[in-house]
């Protein structure tokens, strides 16, 4: 059995990878920004 990659599959897979690198760029611009503002709140 051979398998066939289909062009709306590689659509999705290229979906897939954009979403993803999207929702990591966010999160680590978050985890960033929540170090910055527990550095300048300090503890309390």
């Amino acid at each position: 059995m051979k398998f066939v990659l289909q062009p709306w599959q590689l659509i999705a897979i290229l979906l897939a990878g954009w979403v993803n690198r999207q929702q990591q760029e966010t999160i680590d611009y978050l985890r960033t920004e929540n170090d910055i503002l527990k550095e300048r709140l300090g503890k309390k």
